[in-house]
């Protein structure tokens, strides 16, 4: 025994236990010491008899000592010492017969106990060519569905829209402001609209982060800015424009400041509408009136406006043109306002007068000349209803027709000729005229039908065409 411990490995267990721990009193086993020889015989420890057998350590450690008490019962005895004696090359039933003629009498049974078996060393990961490209075509999967989903939400959401400068919405600035810079951010690329009242809309491009601004013209008093911003790729706007108001503040003492913008002193209008419009600062009212200066010069005298039945056709001298009441406007709050008169032929002096709560007044003439061409005639409506029939310049008037045409209460027609529109109407007493600016109003009475012809300079004249 002592030459075969000698010469096992260093660093491997020793195959029994030393003398030492052997049960007291017990002397050599004969069983045991052939199984250690056997075992040693083949350069097996016990280690390796453990994972070649599946029987634990401490089982085979027990037989070779004969402490047999330390396995779990006669029946695993009798088992691990056919298997252990058949591993080593020994006769398995007579290992059997001499455990039992060695086997000291009156070994208690202990409870039975299951040996657990030893669990197989788990295989590493093997990646196969297989195992890769489905790797692979996963990851790509993944990411086109990440692509569409970004996408999606993309273009399902409208672009992002805040103004940086001025910080709120309401800005009051200096009093000799006349610029402010607007700043902001949206997506890269976005088109900025800038609007406001009586003004071209701006519109500008975002950079590339997003960043935008524009220089914007101030005017005394209420400035009002709507910003909106578009996403050219996907077509959305901003959810709602961002409004911002930015006063410039004025005295109360000075007096209010006034620009017209049309019409234009000297300017000629071929019908009575004329558009009057400009800006006002400080100023609460807006009042603009007409004054009659005369017929245009090379003019022919003007028919009388109302017919004259005793002898039809004849003309009479014309009254002065009634002057329109004037007409009073309040700026907007960006100062703007806007008006229109109703005049006749001939000359006319403008004069608009912008005034301020103070009672301080400004004020600017314009003199324009209406001249009718050719024959401009407006017929209404009102009071009831009325079949009409028109012939221009001698054609019968495609808005009529040849039948004729039911005008409602309340409805207007406007005909223009180049020396001439004859009217049929069914009800005279509802029926008024409006020649070239000139009301001649109800030319007949009652429901009776009448035929008029309107000839300028020629007065007005009834006739028998149906």
């Amino acid at each position: 025994m002592t030459t075969r411990n000698h010469a096992r490995p260093l660093g491997t267990e020793p195959d029994r236990e030393p003398a030492a721990d052997r049960r007291p009193g017990a002397g050599a086993d004969p069983l045991g010491e052939r199984l250690v020889a056997a075992r040693e015989a083949r350069g097996i420890d016990l280690l390796r008899a453990e994972r070649e057998t599946k029987i634990r350590r401490a089982y085979l450690a027990a037989l070779e000592r004969g402490d047999f008490a330390a396995l779990p019962g006669a029946v695993y005895v009798r088992g691990f010492l056919r298997n252990y004696a058949q591993y080593l090359g020994l006769d398995p039933e007579e290992a059997v017969a001499q455990w039992h003629r060695d086997a000291p009498a009156g070994v208690p049974e202990p409870a039975i106990v299951m040996p657990q078996a030893l669990a197989a060393p788990r295989k590493g990961l093997v990646l196969s060519s297989g195992i890769i490209v489905a790797a692979v075509v996963t990851l790509v999967v993944l990411a086109i569905l990440a692509y569409i989903g970004f996408q999606l939400i993309r273009f399902s959401e409208p672009p992002p829209l805040n103004v940086t400068q001025p910080p709120t919405a309401v800005t009051e600035v200096a009093e000799t402001a006349t610029t402010y810079t607007l700043r902001g951010l949206t997506v890269a690329g976005g088109l900025v609209t800038i609007e406001a009242p009586g003004r071209d809309p701006l519109n500008l491009t975002a950079g590339g982060d997003g960043t935008w601004l524009a220089t914007v013209d101030l005017r005394r008093g209420k400035n009002q800015f709507d910003v909106s911003a578009v996403d050219p790729k996907t077509g959305k706007a901003a959810v709602q424009p961002i409004r911002l108001l930015i006063t410039v503040p004025f005295s109360p003492v000075v007096a209010p400041t006034l620009a017209v913008d049309s019409p234009a002193d000297g300017a000629t209008f071929q019908n009575g509408a004329i558009p009057v419009a400009g800006h006002a600062t400080d100023a609460t009212t807006v009042n603009v009136a007409a004054a009659y200066l005369g017929q245009p010069p090379g003019a022919a005298p003007a028919a009388s406006a109302a017919p004259t039945r005793a002898s039809p056709g004849a003309a009479s001298p014309a009254p002065s043109p009634a002057t329109p009441a004037p007409v009073v406007v309040t700026p907007a709050d960006d100062g703007s306002f806007s008006a229109n008169l109703d005049l006749t032929a001939g000359r006319w002096a403008l004069t608009i007068v912008a005034t301020s709560g103070q009672g301080k007044t400004t004020s600017l003439t314009r003199n324009v000349t209406v001249v009718y061409r050719g024959v401009n005639l407006v017929v209404a409506i009102s009071g009831g209803r009325a079949w009409l029939k028109v012939w221009v310049d001698g054609a019968v008037s495609k808005t009529t027709g040849s039948g004729g045409l039911v005008v409602n209460d309340g409805q207007t027609l406007t005909f223009s000729g180049t020396t001439s529109i004859e009217v049929r109407t069914g009800n005279s007493g509802v029926t008024s005229y409006t020649l070239n600016g000139t009301s001649l109003g109800v030319l007949g009475t009652g429901g009776s039908p009448e035929t008029w012809l309107f000839k300028p300079p020629d007065p007005p004249k009834q006739t028998n065409r149906t």
